[in-house]
């Protein structure tokens, strides 16, 4: 179920915790749990803090939403608290389980003698199990019951039943049931049945038969319910129902309690025989329901529990108990407090039907209240399943997908915890419904019952998905139960009833009973034995723990602080620790605990320490070493445990004290280590001469030896051990290093194959053992590969030296360029060299000079240059250096178009007084603009900015006024840009108030709701609850400038509501609530009185309030108060009053007088009648006592919370010093512990300190100390040997002096005899008992006497060293060993084997050496393993002989190889066994026979046969049998590649594809490919192919520059030179060129059509050749091709020319050029000031066209007067130093058009000097 329907998903949320677990030690554990979340969660494991990771006993399964952890060999150490935690993008949620690990209770070796187990089970016999269980039944209350169940198992268990975890006959009496034995159907088992004679209601409940015999323990359980048979209903319909219990004589008692909350009621009845108890409310029985629980809780009490309360609840409740001996009854009247604020509309009851929808329904007051939806104590969050709907005060929750577990008690809450309530019924197959959860003490019984709708239906039981038990289940008509008798924490989790698809769920919850760990051990003693052995000895805790134990001997090395456990047992006693049992030779101490199944007990420390070392043992002996000279040589072996040991070189001991040494000076280093187990020895450096040197180890109990060969080293190389590539730039220091295995081992250096030179520029040298090539200074041509060889090794370099690499340093961004037509554009690109080649690429194609483009160089700086810029020259430019790139955008703009931008109509709207700004970008910077609205020319002002920046020109608006609205016009020229202006009022707004306001007043009281508008002149309306107000009296509506006012002169309670303040674009909020006057309290004036009353007495409060018909409560101590007898409550006029006619102690209190606004509170106390003293209990005659006797004295005060103050002789007595005061209700108690003589004389008990208060008093006498006497006798005691003996006796007084005697003779304190006193006791102690220690002890004390015996048991013999498993190779001497703690007699042992006397044989031999017993067993086989054991009267003891088979020897070792690849390799080896079967592997993986491999074995010999070899092959090969492995090394060296099938010449015809091809020996190899001695690469027309053995270059598209002489190189190997012969293609034209003519402007089409596809043509226009581009268009269709000319001219006309190969086509093309005409004209007016300089232009409709200028119709001429001017389609005329004269009309004339401008020359403010004239 997800948590929510929204974008952020779901939190992780756990259906199913995982559940703690209980393991053996060595069992496997596995933890379960199921989470869901969306999206899905992340599910880690942690412990102790710390994530958990896979490993070999670990593992995390996952099955979908199910995730797991299972634990492997569970050991102590994986004991604690395990996390899973699940973790997503919406949250995280966690959950915990313990895993508890036990020692295994049962030890593995054999149970000792003294321990007297069972006889083992014979064939058949097991743990008790059930045949056939009890049923759960469902009776009338006086019908008869049986239970019956069936028990298998042998020995036959024993039966025994118990009702509710108790006996039979701690329930009932004998006559109410029997017990019927009897034997099981077939014979198989027994069976028990138990027969209730009539049941009764107190009956009822679970049922468990036990089941239990030597093996087990098992048991079943069912439910039976008993019911009270149904009534007969009156004959009369009409007639009231008689009660069903007596009228109560007394007042009941009274409950209050806060609607929503629960109300429980707890009765407890006693009564024998049990009685029945029955429920009723307002005189009607009750039943068990949704909202009405009624049970029995664990103390015996029986509860009724009423949830969710409400007003309906309210009324009397009785608890009726009756049994034959009588009835009684109990009752409490309920009453539910209501809140102020409640549900306008509560919650009703809904049924609805499973798999449909429930839909709850509720009305709050107020639309804003938030409410919270609740499914009985579970909140209910919005989602698929729970939709929950807010519709102003209405509030909804639908359940959809109703479900039986959706079935109970829904809520709804509002603020301070208001709540209504409702059930929902789920109609389906399932009627009664499982609870939710359900939490049961481990140890308890669990039932759970369903109810079906159809009776006799089988339903299924599971938990957790798995089915339960049928044992557990029972099923009677409409009814099913599931009883788990006894549960524990394994039966924890979700048990589920389904039934078809119907189902319903609870968690069984199990909780943990707590239980005490055992005591600890008692008596722990340790005895240090001989030979390397401990014994510890201790006695079990006192008392016995109840649950089943062992002990946990734990050591501990001194110095250290870690406790290491030993091992455990089950029987307390001796326990014998050898020096085996501990890892190294050190100083121990040891401590033991108890450890049970409810944890483990504090640790008892053994006194002292004991001298522990370990017997070492030979795990992995040395092993011979071969080694290459000058290498290290390693000897190393294990041991079973950690001890020192020697090394010896040649019979000489090697010193271990340091850690490196030499055997003598300058001779042979080494170097001795321990790890661990592990010792190892390291000869450094070893030489020729110390071949053959024999290597020996030696500790206690361990002696091996191996031996040391040196082998004569082959070279090899070090470094590098792959090729090493190698990139360098001209000029650096190039330095190659080989390093070879050998010092001064000569190396040779080759180039490219060649051996190389020394010179200047290559040197070389040798160092040890490095050898060195040096290039100097590195250049382009001392690149390739190099290569170090020695005997048949080699190192390879790959070098590669390049020219340093370019870098552009100018432009380091991208670059655009924007200029207009026929203007220069230049494109400057700087790099950092100045040999640096540089390329120019425009539009991914490489850039030629031309009359066009050109293409500078000066220095590091590179430039393109474009004199005359056309629209078809821009495009993207690259200037390319190396692998760097500068990027230049380049746009060129025709200026046919002045105004770049805006292209169409702008319009623009704006509200007053905003900024507008109006933009027009022109194609010049210093083109002039005239600005014009609505037809006039605008003129500069405040109001009005013209700006001009760059190609950009502004007319600014500051502040815009509603008159600015127009049509703006920004003209040049013809041209002209639009903007349409329109400013209007801004939208009206509230400033205040700007959030809702709420306003609360009395009635009558003046409401003036205020609204504050952005502008004074806007209209409002005001609405009230959604309609329009009108102006009345009762409404006033007032505006003052920005203001508006709503006013209520006299605000009534109808007139409140929501008001809105509209004002068109904005609205104003408020909501009025005018209320009634409060209700206040006149009298008394304080709100708070101290009221002060005699019992019994008249007790009257009194308040006056106004109005008088203010309504009050009275409350006492927070609860309100009803009128009664004892309680009157009154009201006259404004007076309320509250009386108490007879008040008494307990009516005080607070009382609260409280009307709807105000409240008064008086504080009333009764006082009581003065404290008196009942009748003593005690005479208050003198009392007499003894010293050291207690003295009790006692009195009896008529109240119980009464002071007392004692005083002895007329002092105050203080409480101590033997003194103790008590108060137990009214009574009043003096105690003194141990009287003595000080304390006798007069006490004096007074109530209060008055004068003349009532007082009792006490004589006390104490009387002289009696006589010394011995109070109690000795006892006789009986000890064993060594043990202490104590003997204690008491005497009175405590201070009596004691003399203790032991045969007659009085006794001396001394280290074996110890006296003691404590109190009244007294003790003797001896210590170390021996047997001359028997006699008697007597005690004396005054004129008294006791005596006692003294016996004293000989020793028991015991073992104190005992025996140890033994492994033994077959043939070999073997010795068993015990150690007794005394010297035995002949025949006090014997030896046993498989707890048998051992046979008779001559291989075995028994002898006895003090305490020391053995048995020799010479020449062990196979059939001698077993268990041995040797037992004494006292004691036993067990261990293991293991025979192994004699051991198998490698006597010749397998030989390593190297093989040329495509050979043979043949391994041999000899055993030291004949008829041995073993396993050939290599690489690890086992070798089958097979066509490349062959085994044979012959005798001692194996041989392996490998065929075929390849370089994969190699590795290592080994041989295995049981534990024994040799191995060698197989090298397979690759065979030299040759060239099988060379290349062949070639011939090929041009634009074909030429493939040139040859086959090697090998399939991976590399090959080179060279044309005319130049290395190939691989390129789109080059490619380069490997095809299994197969290499092949393709050429395609071959032209005549392909052709000459190619080669293939492989190592050595070389095939060609071949060569490649490319034909000329002979090209026919099919189809020739035809002449087209066109009209300027239009477009032209060439095609022809050639013999050959693949052929490349070219194009002419005019004897200029054509490139794609701008007008220009190339296309090839095959064998066609295609010209396309677009935008012609006149210019353009010429021959057209295509060339493809020798053959060719030609064609003319004609362009007919259009009348010239003018696109843009001069002015028809100039004025120009005099010497200023005039320019007249002019744009005709092409480039190139003839003009013509005229003054007064005679033409001009260049010359210093006039200056004309032509840049492309633009013709200007310049008169230079304008005079008066030049005045006059100027024509152009443009083919048939013209244009006339007339000069006007005006003289300025003053003439400027000749020659400094601004030109315009």
């Amino acid at each position: 179920m997800k948590a929510g329907s929204g974008d952020q998903g779901s939190p992780p949320c756990f259906l199913r915790f995982p559940r703690p677990v209980r393991v053996v030690s060595g069992a496997e554990a596995e933890l379960k749990c199921v989470v869901l979340g969306e999206p899905p969660p992340i599910v880690v494991w942690e412990k102790g803090g710390q994530q958990l990771a896979a490993s070999e006993r670990l593992s995390f399964p996952a099955d979908g939403a199910e995730h797991g952890l299972l634990l492997s060999c569970a050991l102590p150490t994986d004991a604690g608290v395990y996390v899973c935690r699940a973790r997503n993008a919406a949250g995280e949620a966690y959950a915990a389980a313990a895993v508890t690990v036990l020692e295994p209770l049962a030890p593995e070796s054999e149970p000792q003698p003294a321990e007297r187990p069972l006889p083992p089970p014979g064939a058949g016999e097991g743990a008790p199990v059930f045949l056939a269980g009890p049923r759960s039944q469902w009776v009338l209350r006086g019908a008869q019951v049986v239970l019956t169940c069936q028990v298998g198992g042998l020995p036959a268990p024993a039966l025994y039943w118990e009702k509710d975890g108790m006996a039979l006959d701690e329930v009932w009496d004998s006559g109410h049931f029997t017990l019927e034995p009897g034997r099981a159907e077939g014979g198989q088992g027994v069976s028990l049945a138990l027969r209730i004679l009539a049941a009764r209601l107190p009956d009822s409940g679970v049922y468990v038969c036990h089941a239990r015999n030597a093996h087990g323990h098992a048991q079943a359980g069912a439910l039976l319910q008993v019911h009270q048979p149904p009534e007969n209903p009156p004959e009369d319909p009409d007639e009231a129902p008689k009660p069903v219990v007596e009228p109560l004589k007394c007042a009941p008692k009274t409950f209050w309690v806060n609607e929503g909350k629960h109300a429980k009621f707890r009765c407890y009845v006693m009564g024998k025989p049990e009685p029945e108890i029955e429920w009723h409310w307002e005189g009607r029985p009750l039943l068990s329901d949704r909202r009405r629980l009624m049970y029995r809780d664990r103390d015996g009490g029986f509860v009724l529990k009423v949830l969710y309360c409400q007003a309906k609840d309210r009324g009397l409740y009785v608890c009726a108990a009756r049994n034959s001996a009588g009835q009684t009854l109990s009752a409490v009247q309920l009453h539910v407090k209501e809140p102020r604020l409640r549900f306008t509309r509560p919650l009703q009851d809904v049924e609805g039907r499973e798999h449909g929808i429930a839909v709850l329904e509720c009305k709050v007051p107020n639309s804003r209240i938030p409410t919270a939806w609740f499914r009985e104590d579970q909140r209910l969050l919005p989602c698929r399943k729970y939709e929950q709907i807010e519709e102003g005060t209405v509030r909804r929750l639908i359940i959809h997908r109703l479900k039986a577990d959706d079935d109970g008690v829904y809520l709804c809450e509002m603020r301070g915890r208001v709540r209504t309530v409702a059930n929902v019924t789920v109609k389906g197959p399932i009627l009664k419904r499982l609870p939710r959860k359900l939490d049961v003490l481990e140890g308890e019984n669990a039932v759970l019952l369903v109810e079906t709708q159809e009776a006799g239906v089988e339903g299924r039981w599971s938990r957790d998905g798995e089915d339960l038990p049928a044992t557990c289940q029972s099923s009677s008509g409409h009814m099913h139960a599931l009883v788990l008798p006894g549960v524990t924490r394994e039966d924890a989790g979700e048990v589920t009833f389904s039934l078809g698809n119907s189902r319903t769920t609870t968690l069984l919850r199990v909780k943990c009973v707590k239980h005490s760990p055992p005591g600890p051990p008692v008596l722990a003693e340790m005895f240090k034995g001989h030979k390397n052995t401990v014994l510890l000895t201790w006695k079990p805790p006192e008392p016995a723990p109840e649950t089943p134990f062992i002990y946990r001997l734990e050591r501990q090395e001194v110095g250290s602080e870690d406790w290491i456990q030993c091992f455990s047992i089950e029987k307390a006693g001796a326990v014998e620790v050898p020096g085996d049992c501990v890892p190294s030779e050190g100083d121990y101490r040891f401590r033991v605990c108890t450890v049970s199944e409810h944890g483990r007990s504090p640790h008892v420390v053994f006194h002292g320490s004991a001298h522990l070392v370990p017997t070492a043992r030979l795990v992995a002996g040395l092993e011979d070493v071969q080694v290459y000279d000058g290498e290290d040589a390693v000897f190393s072996l294990d041991l079973s445990t950690i001890i020192q040991g020697t090394w010896f070189l040649n019979g000489e001991e090697l010193k271990s004290h340091e850690p490196e040494g030499q055997v003598e000076p300058g001779a042979l280093r080494y170097r001795i280590e321990q790890k661990g187990l592990q010792h190892r020895l390291l000869l450094r450096a070893v030489q020729h001469q110390h071949s053959g040197a024999l290597v020996g180890f030696s500790c206690p109990g361990v002696q091996d030896s191996a031996a040391l060969t040196i082998q004569e080293s082959p070279v090899h190389i070090l470094s590098p051990e792959d090729k090493v590539s190698l990139t360098f730039t001209t000029s650096e220091r190039v330095v190659l290093t080989c390093e070879l295995s050998r010092v001064d081992f000569p190396a040779c250096w080759y180039k490219d194959g060649q051996e190389v030179e020394e010179s200047e520029s290559l040197v070389v040298k040798m160092d040890g053992r490095k050898h060195r090539l040096i290039l100097p200074a590195a250049e382009v041509r001392d690149s390739g590969e190099f290569e170090c060889r020695t005997e048949g090794v080699s190192a390879f370099f790959s070098v590669t030296v390049r020219d340093p690499p370019v870098h552009i340093l100018d432009p380091q961004e991208h670059v655009f360029v924007h200029a207009i037509t026929s203007e220069c554009v230049m494109l400057t690109c700087e790099v950092d060299r100045e040999d640096a080649p540089v390329r120019w690429y425009k539009d991914g194609q490489e850039v030629e000079e031309s009359d066009l483009v050109v293409l500078e160089k000066e220095g590091t700086h590179h430039r393109l240059v474009l004199p005359a810029a056309q629209p078809p020259d821009g495009g993207e430019f690259q200037c390319v250096a190396g692998d760097e790139r500068a990027y230049f955008t380049v746009t060129i703009t025709d200026v046919s178009s002045w105004i770049v931008y805006p292209s169409g109509k702008v319009y623009v709207a704006a509200v007053r007084l905003e900024r507008v700004v109006l933009t027009c970008e022109l194609c010049r910077p210093w083109a002039e603009v005239r600005w014009t609205k609505d037809g006039e020319e605008v003129v500069e002002s405040p109001a009005l900015l013209l700006q001009k920046e760059d190609t950009v020109r502004r007319l600014v608006l500051p502040a815009v006024q509603l008159e600015d609205s127009g049509e703006y016009l920004c003209e040049i020229d013809d041209e002209s840009a639009s903007f349409t202006v329109t400013v209007t009022e801004p939208p009206v707004r509230i400033i205040y108030p700007r959030d809702e306001m709420t306003l609360i007043a009395v009635s009558l009281e003046c409401v003036v709701l205020r609204c504050e508008l952005s502008r004074q002149d806007a209209p409002v309306r005001w609405y009230k609850d959604g309609l329009e107000v009108e102006e009345s009296e009762a409404l006033v509506l007032e505006s003052d400038g920005p203001h508006r006012r709503l006013v209520l002169p006299a605000a009534q309670p109808e007139q409140g509501g929501e008001f809105v303040c509209d004002a068109g674009d904005d609205s104003a909020f408020f909501t009025v609530t005018v209320t009634a006057p409060p209700e206040k309290i006149v009298h008394p004036a304080a709100r708070s009185l101290d009221l002060q009353f005699g019992a019994p007495g008249r007790v009257e409060l009194r308040c006056e309030v106004a109005p008088a018909g203010s309504q009050v409560r009275w409350y006492k101590d927070g609860l309100e108060v009803e009128a009664s007898d004892t309680l009157l409550l009154g009201a006259e006029g404004p007076v309320r009053t509250l009386t108490l006619p007879h008040a008494q102690p307990e009516d005080a209190g607070e009382y609260v007088c409280e009307t709807r606004d105000e409240a008064v509170t008086f504080n009333v106390s009764v006082a009581e009648p003065p404290v008196q003293f009942l009748a003593p209990e005690a005479s208050p005659a003198p009392l007499c006592v003894a010293p050291g006797e207690p003295v009790v004295l006692s009195c009896e005060v008529s109240r119980a919370g009464a002071l007392v103050f004692w005083s002895h002789n007329g002092s105050p007595v203080q409480e101590g010093e033997g003194l103790e005061f008590q108060a137990e209700g009214p009574r009043r108690i003096l105690r003194i512990r141990a009287a003595e003589l000080t304390h006798a004389g007069l006490y004096t008990c007074q109530s209060g300190t008055a004068p003349g208060a009532p007082s009792l008093s006490f004589t006390v006498q104490v009387a002289e100390p009696p006589q010394a006497k011995l109070v109690s006798e000795l006892t006789p005691l009986t000890v064993h040997e060594g043990d202490d003996a104590t003997f204690r006796c008491e005497v009175s007084p405590p201070d009596a002096e004691v003399t203790w005697l032991r045969n007659g003779a009085v006794v001396t304190p001394g280290p074996q005899l110890e006296i003691g006193e404590h109190g009244l006791s007294r003790t003797l102690t001896v210590r170390g008992c021996q047997l001359n220690d028997a006699g008697t002890v007597t005690a004396r004390a005054g004129g008294t006497a006791t005596s006692a015996r003294l016996h004293v048991r000989e020793t028991e013999l015991l073992f104190l060293r005992r025996l140890q498993d033994v492994r033994a190779e077959e043939g070999q001497d073997v010795c068993l060993e015990v150690e007794t703690g005394r010297v035995g007699a002949a025949g006090a042992v014997r030896w046993l084997r498989a707890g048998e006397p051992l046979p008779h044989d001559s291989r075995m031999s028994m002898a006895q050496d003090g305490h020391v017993y053995r048995l020799f067993i010479h020449g062990v086989v196979l059939a001698d393993q077993g268990t041995y054991g040797c037992e004494s009267h006292h004691d036993r003891t067990l261990a293991r002989l293991s025979v192994r088979p004699k051991q198998l020897r490698v006597l010749r070792p397998l030989e390593d190889m190297t093989i040329i690849e495509g050979g043979s390799a043949t391994f041999q080896l000899e055993l030291s066994q004949e008829g041995v079967a073993g396993e050939w592997a290599r690489g690890g993986v086992r070798l089958q026979p097979g066509p490349k491999c062959h085994v044979h074995a012959e005798g001692r010999t194996h041989r392996l046969v490998l065929s075929s070899l390849g370089p994969a092959d190699s590795g290592c090969v080994s041989f295995t049998v049981d534990s024994l492995r040799c191995a060698a090394r197989l090298t397979v060296r690759e065979a030299p590649v040759t060239i099988v099938r060379g290349l062949q010449d070639l011939e090929v015809t041009e634009g074909d594809t030429a493939t040139l091809e040859c086959e090697l020996s090998q399939a991976l190899a590399d090959v080179t490919w060279e044309k005319d001695g130049c290395p190939l690469t691989p390129s789109p027309r080059l490619r380069l192919q490997a095809l299994g053995t197969r290499r092949l270059l393709q050429l395609r598209r071959c032209s005549p520059l392909d052709a000459g002489t190619y080669s293939c190189a492989v190592g050595a190997a070389r095939t060609g030179p071949v060569r490649l012969v490319v034909c000329e293609r002979n090209v026919s034209v099919l189809s020739e060129l035809r002449s087209v003519r066109v009209r300027e402007g239009d477009g032209a089409t060439f095609e022809c059509t050639v013999s050959e596809v693949e052929t490349t043509g070219s194009w002419e226009l005019g004897g200029r050749q054509l490139r794609p581009g701008g007008h220009v268009r190339i296309r090839q269709e095959g064998k066609k091709h295609i010209l396309v000319l677009s935008e012609l001219r006149p210019e353009d006309a010429g021959e057209v020319r295509f060339q493809a190969g020798p053959a060719q086509s030609v064609a003319q093309l004609e362009v007919e050029a259009l009348p010239l005409q003018m696109c843009r004209r001069p002015p028809r007016e100039k004025t120009v000031l005099v010497g200023r300089r005039a320019i007249l232009e002019v744009t005709v409709s092409r480039s190139g066209g003839h003009v013509c200028w005229l003054r007064e119709g005679v033409e001009l001429c260049p010359g210093d007067k006039y200056e004309l001017r032509s840049h492309g389609p633009t013709h200007s005329l310049v008169i230079h130093d304008v005079r008066p004269e030049d005045q006059g009309t100027y024509s152009c004339q443009a083919g048939q058009d013209s244009a006339h401008t007339r000069l006007l020359v005006e003289a300025g403010a003053r003439d400027p000097t000749p020659g400094a004239g601004i030109s315009q």
